[in-house]
């Protein structure tokens, strides 16, 4: 089982190296492209995914803006047994790639989709139907996401331990009242510039388990959130 990186690529030698690479793809269940993501397109990721199929449990994409849907459906196809996928910067995805991961990929539990402007509560409603498993989610500056999308979303992954959402600006208190109601195994909760009021108040009343709460830039806050958090969160750090 590799934990690292592959080896150096130059861009002259990649589908040779990438050959070698992925002979045997039960040697794989670990890659990392980040410093190969200028590199990297979706034949690349089309290639990893035919050869490791099954094994691959951990993949990062981080950076690869050359990936779009059609790549990550076929990986999804492939690689049905993804627990771990970071998506971060690949502005290129759209709705479509969470559809192929609510579709074949069920033991999803962290996905990143950082920075993937283009998402929409339509993916969120996807993933809460196919994508039941998912522990860690990653929706910062995803700033199409409305309180329809996180209602969607935590009624089908009730299992949720880590909800990031920086930058999500239309998210309003109504969202954070659907993650009082379903998320109270939440451990990890970002806010960064949310427009909330007194929504923090709801959270803390469902989710006692909290440990990290981020609410840097939420300007509306008063008193009765911080009475909120230290009459139900004993457990925050």
């Amino acid at each position: 089982e590799s934990q690292n990186t592959p080896p150096s690529l130059h861009s002259n030698k990649i589908s040779k190296a990438w050959n070698v690479l992925a002979l045997d793809g039960s040697n794989w269940q670990r890659i990392d492209l980040f410093n190969f993501q200028t590199d990297i397109e979706g034949r690349v990721v089309e290639n990893i995914s035919k050869r490791c199929g099954g094994f691959l449990r951990q993949l990062s994409l981080r950076g690869c803006l050359g990936v779009g849907d059609s790549a990550l459906k076929t990986f999804a196809q492939n690689c049905r047994n993804i627990e771990h996928l970071n998506l971060n910067g690949c502005t290129k995805i759209t709705d479509s790639t969470c559809y192929s991961l609510s579709k074949f990929c069920s033991k999803l539990k962290h996905l990143d989709l950082t920075s993937c402007v283009s998402i929409t509560n339509s993916s969120l409603k996807g993933l809460s139907e196919g994508c039941r498993n998912l522990e860690h989610l990653n929706l910062s500056w995803c700033d199409q996401i409305t309180k329809d999308g996180i209602e969607a979303l935590v009624k089908g992954c009730s299992g949720l331990k880590a909800l990031f959402l920086r930058g999500c600006t239309q998210l309003e208190d109504e969202a954070l009242k659907h993650i009082q109601n379903h998320c109270h195994e939440l451990v990890i909760l970002n806010l960064q510039s949310c427009t909330v009021y007194e929504g923090i108040v709801k959270i803390c009343r469902g989710c006692h388990k909290l440990q990290s709460l981020c609410v840097s830039g939420c300007s509306n806050l008063t008193d009765a959130s911080l009475t909120a958090l230290g009459l139900n969160c004993p457990r925050l750090k």
